[in-house]
């Protein structure tokens, strides 16, 4: 099994028909995702990779039956997009947009209460169960299909850490990026929900990054939460100095909240083993396993 896409999963792209989109979305078909369609305004019945488009949202999964989308919209336009799967009750949705304006996202997280979508990013680099189902921006040659959930605010981070998991034959059931903007869709404790519940799911990895309280959060709810299985962390910015935004718009230590020293006393103090440095990642997720 995994969380949130498998084989079975049936894939649009809004904005197909861009460049960064084209050649994600041939890299997910080769890789064996069922990509049905795509939305483009003013587009609709034509073809672009084999796969007809679609006006709307709503059109497309009236006549594919798409459970996911891929947003490749850019930062201006990407609100809308969003706002328009939820309105579609598109179960997922997908953002590997950059540079969305953080009110436009609030606007986003209002409208996803209550509904019936769930939304990875904005800033995501996708989700991946191996071997069955890629969306998103990640290569697929370092995940194998195994047993660690993996969810993570960096995606480069994400991408050396499977390679890690891969090595050390553990593998992946799933892959999740959930962004690395301050304010995004499903968050740590979402997904780590997730992996609890899933039984082919045995561990968890979590990487995290200065900035926020998100680790602080994940490490209370699994302090409290009566379902256990092995959980590892790495934590990236230990030495980052404050103030300054490192990389991800979300990753900044404003006047010592959200430093990266504090993030890993609680991960350690709800029994989370850390990664001494990223070296170590697949090292220590083995050693969780083990003990």
């Amino acid at each position: 099994m995994a969380v949130l896409v498998s084989s079975e999963t049936k894939v649009i792209c809004q904005g197909l028909t861009g460049a960064t989109a084209t050649f994600h979305c041939e890299k997910a078909i080769a890789y064996g995702t069922r990509m049905v369609g795509g939305v483009v305004p003013g587009k609709g019945g034509q073809r672009h990779l084999g796969l007809p488009l679609f006006d709307s949202v709503a059109e497309a999964r009236a006549a594919t039956g798409a459970d996911a989308t891929a947003v490749f919209v850019p930062p201006w336009n990407a609100a809308s997009a969003i706002l328009e799967a939820i309105e579609a009750e598109m179960p997922l949705a997908v953002c590997v947009t950059e540079r969305m304006p953080v009110l436009d996202v609030v606007r986003v997280r209002l409208a996803l209460e209550g509904s019936k979508t769930r939304l990875l990013g904005p800033n995501s680099q996708g989700i991946i169960t191996p071997g069955a189902c890629k969306i998103g921006v990640m290569p697929a040659h370092h995940h194998a299909p195994g047993k660690i959930g993996v969810v993570s605010r960096s995606a480069t981070l994400t991408y050396e850490a499977v390679d890690q998991l891969t090595a050390w034959g553990l593998g992946q059931s799933t892959s999740i990026g959930i962004g690395g903007d301050p304010v995004h869709g499903m968050g740590f404790i979402d997904c780590i929900e997730l992996f609890l519940e899933d039984p082919d799911t045995q561990g968890i990895l979590v990487i995290g990054e200065i900035g926020g309280s998100e680790e602080e959060e994940a490490a209370e709810f699994l302090r409290s939460n009566k379902l256990r299985k092995p959980v590892a962390a790495f934590v990236a910015g230990r030495h980052a100095p404050p103030e300054r935004r490192m990389g991800h718009a979300g990753a900044i230590d404003l006047y010592g909240d959200g430093g990266a020293e504090a993030k890993i006393e609680a991960l350690r103090s709800a029994a989370v083993k850390v990664a001494p440095n990223v070296a170590r990642i697949g090292a220590t997720m083995k050693q969780a396993m083990a003990a």
